[in-house]
C-alpha cells in the first residue's frame, strides 16, 4: 500500500512538472511578449545607472599576449552619459587584434537585451526549462532572421526567470556581416540589482578561433560592477512601478567589493574587446586600432578549452 501510494505521488509530481515545463504555443507567445516588455523596462533603467566595466582578452599559449581596459560609465555635470577610461595598458596581442565589430559586441551583444522593439528581428524558439543556480528558467533559442550590414546580432540561448520574466543568462556569440573574422562563444550572467533589475555582471569566454592559418585559443572576461543609480528629473517606469530620480550625478564608481560566492564582476558595458582578425605579423603591437591587413600564420599555441556552460558562476542570484 505504501509503495503504491508513493508511486502514485511520484507519477502525479512528474505530471505536474511536465505541465510546468511545457507551456502550450499560446502560453509561449505570451511569455515571450511579457519578457520582451520587461527587457524594454530594464534597458531603460540601465541607462540611468553608472557602473565600472573591466575587460581582459588573453591569447593562450607560451607566445600569447593580452589586451586590457577599465572604464567607468558615468554622467557629466550636465547629465550626459559618458565613458571615462581609467586604465588601458599597452596591449601585447601577437596573433589577433580587435575590430570595430568586437567593440560593438562588447557594448551591446554580450550584455544582450531582447526588447519589444527588437524581438521581431529574431526567431525565438522555446526549448524547455532549466535551473540556473537557484533560479527556475525558461530556455529559448534565439537567432536573427536576417543580417544587415553594420549591425551586430546575438545568436544562441537565453535563460528567462520564470517568475520575474527577465533574462538571467545568455550563451552564444555575436554574429553579423564581417569578412575574415572569427567571433568567440561567450556566456553572460546577470544578478538582481536593487531587488528589481537583472543586470549583466560577468561575461566569460574560453574558446578557440579557427583561422585559415591555424587555431588561436583565447580567454576573455568582462566584469560589470558597482552599479549606482543616477536619475535626472525624469521618471523610469519598471512594470507597474514608477520611480522618481535624484538630480545630482554620483561620482565615478570605484573598484567594487568582491561579490560573495564567486568571481566578482568589475566592469561596465563599454568599448571593449572580443572579436578578432588575424594579424599580418606575429610581433606584438602597441596600437589597438583595428587592422585590415591580411592574416598571417600565428606562432604555435596550445589548444584552449572549448566553452561550456558555467553553472554556479556569478549571475542568476537574487539580492534580498
Amino acid at each position: 500500500m505504501t509503495r503504491i501510494l508513493a508511486t502514485v505521488l511520484l507519477v502525479n509530481s512528474a505530471l505536474l512538472w511536465a505541465d510546468k515545463t511545457n507551456p502550450n504555443p499560446a502560453e509561449i507567445e505570451e511569455i515571450v511578449k511579457k519578457f520582451a516588455a520587461k527587457e524594454s523596462d530594464f534597458a531603460a533603467a540601465r541607462q540611468a545607472y553608472t557602473y565600472r566595466q573591466s575587460a581582459k582578452l588573453q591569447e593562450l599559449g607560451p607566445q600569447g599576449g593580452k589586451w586590457e581596459e577599465v572604464a567607468d560609465i558615468v554622467f557629466s555635470g550636465a547629465g550626459k552619459r559618458e565613458e571615462k577610461v581609467i586604465r588601458a595598458p599597452v596591449q601585447t596581442l601577437r596573433n589577433i587584434i580587435m575590430t570595430p565589430e568586437d567593440l560593438q559586441d562588447m557594448r551591446n551583444t554580450q550584455p544582450f537585451v531582447l526588447t519589444s522593439n527588437e524581438v521581431d528581428q529574431y526567431f525565438v524558439r522555446f526549448l524547455g526549462r532549466e535551473k540556473v543556480d537557484e533560479v527556475d528558467a525558461y530556455v529559448f533559442a534565439v537567432k536573427p532572421k536576417k543580417l544587415e550590414s553594420g549591425k551586430r546580432y546575438f545568436s544562441g540561448m537565453i535563460y528567462v526567470d520564470d517568475q520575474d520574466l527577465q533574462i538571467v543568462k545568455s550563451y552564444g556569440r555575436g554574429v553579423g556581416i564581417a569578412k575574415n573574422q572569427q567571433f568567440p562563444k561567450f556566456e553572460t550572467f546577470r544578478e538582481q540589482i536593487d531587488g528589481k533589475y537583472w543586470f549583466p555582471t560577468y561575461t566569460v569566454s574560453n574558446d578557440t578561433l579557427n583561422f585559415d592559418s591555424g587555431p588561436v585559443p583565447i580567454k576573455m572576461t568582462v566584469k560589470y560592477e558597482n552599479y549606482k543609480r543616477f536619475q535626472a528629473e525624469s521618471t523610469i517606469k519598471f512594470g507597474d512601478i514608477a520611480e522618481p530620480s535624484p538630480a545630482a550625478p554620483p561620482a565615478s564608481p570605484g573598484a567594487a567589493p568582491a561579490a560573495p560566492g564567486g568571481p566578482t564582476p568589475s566592469s561596465t558595458d563599454s568599448d571593449l574587446p572580443p572579436h578578432m582578425r588575424q594579424k599580418s605579423k606575429a610581433g606584438p603591437s602597441t596600437n589597438s586600432t583595428p587592422s585590415t591587413t591580411t592574416a598571417a600564420p600565428p606562432p604555435p599555441v596550445s589548444n584552449g578549452p572549448e566553452l561550456a556552460p558555467l553553472y554556479g558562476k556569478p549571475g542568476a542570484k537574487k539580492k534580498k
